[in-house]
């Protein structure tokens, strides 16, 4: 259910444009869909039709998403399995400090390699009723200032619902534009599009590489943008939004960790608006990927800020209990998984800092 249909099943019963959207602020903020001002009761504020038609419209917006199972974390993140109307799951996220990473695509068609989501290839569309239905599921559990569109899915291949969600978020849901965080591979749609929104979300680009061929090995069906343009039309929305760009670099031992790559890094981001957030990796035993050492990620966050390149290191959340997006789906098919035996590269001889290549 696309939120644009609710919008018309609510018009259809004679509201007017203020009603519908009183209605849609209550769903969008988890509160009761006949919520209005304090000690004033719905008829004063909701037509008759309007107030007959919400216990039936509750009930199918509630049937939307629900929580399947529910894994607290021990870093305070709690992840969600939901399943939808039809018996599809996907996985919602509630992050630290009031965050919360929602799915786009139930399964994806990127593909990419260390990723459990694409395994299945893409199965459908989250539509943008679905994907705020998983921001009401969260609300329901905890505070929630933040939303990551960083879950199952790539959401440039979903853009429309995407952008509605984010719309209805970021107006009657109250969350602050630059919290709402579209994450993406990488696709030309998106630097047309967001532009020209009434709400413009943040960005995250997912990088991973600065070299264009083991970019396209480990994002085998991303678009095929050279790394360095990629950045470029990233800076550009960061100057013209005034949000800096949050690059995401998943951090695979032996593939991705050498200094080699650290300085494609620097050569890349130096002097943007930007945010290099390195991820190691979160391991699972269906892949044959694994995460550099702790020491080996202090020496290369270190270096990255010797740089003058700004840097995080950001645990994927939820590692104790199969953090990695898609792992719990995965975990919970009655589908076995097969393990993958293949991996992209071997591990290298670094020369060390400085070095090119």
């Amino acid at each position: 259910m696309r939120i644009e249909t609710i919008r018309q099943a609510l018009f259809a019963t004679g509201a007017k444009d203020c009603h519908v959207d009183r209605v849609m602020r209550a769903w969008a903020q988890g509160k009761p869909l006949d919520a209005g001002p304090r000690n004033h009761p719905p008829e004063s504020y909701l037509p008759l039709a309007l107030r007959n038609a919400l216990p039936g419209l509750h009930d199918e917006l509630s049937a939307l998403a629900r929580v399947r199972s529910e894994h607290p974390g021990e870093d305070g993140s709690s992840r969600l399995l939901v399943e939808l109307a039809d018996g599809q799951t996907v996985e919602s996220v509630l992050l630290p400090r009031d965050g919360l990473c929602i799915s786009t695509q139930i399964g994806c068609a990127v593909g990419c390699t260390f990723c459990m989501t694409g395994r299945d290839g893409l199965l459908r569309q989250v539509s943008s009723g679905e994907m705020v239905a998983q921001v009401i599921l969260g609300r329901a559990r905890r505070k929630v200032t933040r939303v990551v569109f960083m879950g199952m899915g790539e959401p440039s291949h979903n853009i429309d619902n995407v952008l509605e969600a984010i719309d209805l978020l970021g107006t009657a849901g109250g969350i602050g534009h630059k919290n709402l965080v579209f994450s993406t591979v990488g696709d030309l749609r998106v630097f047309e599009r967001l532009p020209q929104e009434t709400v413009k979300p943040a960005l995250a680009i997912s990088l991973h590489s600065t070299r264009a061929k083991l970019r396209a090995e480990l994002l085998p069906k991303a678009s095929r943008i050279d790394p360095a343009e990629l950045v470029e039309l990233a800076e550009h929305y960061a100057r013209t939004t005034s949000y800096p760009i949050q690059y995401q670099w998943t951090l695979i031992d032996g593939i991705n960790d050498s200094f080699a790559e650290m300085d494609g890094i620097v050569r890349l981001l130096t002097g943007k608006y930007a945010i290099m957030n390195l991820i190691p990796y979160n391991a699972t035993a269906a892949l044959a990927y694994r995460r550099p050492s702790v020491e080996r990620i202090t020496e290369l966050t270190r270096y990255l800020h010797a740089q003058g390149i700004r840097t995080t290191v950001r645990n994927s959340a939820g590692q104790d209990v199969d953090g990695g997006c898609g792992q719990l789906r995965a975990r919970e098919s009655a589908r076995p998984l097969l393990r993958s035996t293949g991996k992209i590269g071997q591990k290298r001889n670094d020369p060390g800092p400085g070095s090119a290549g």
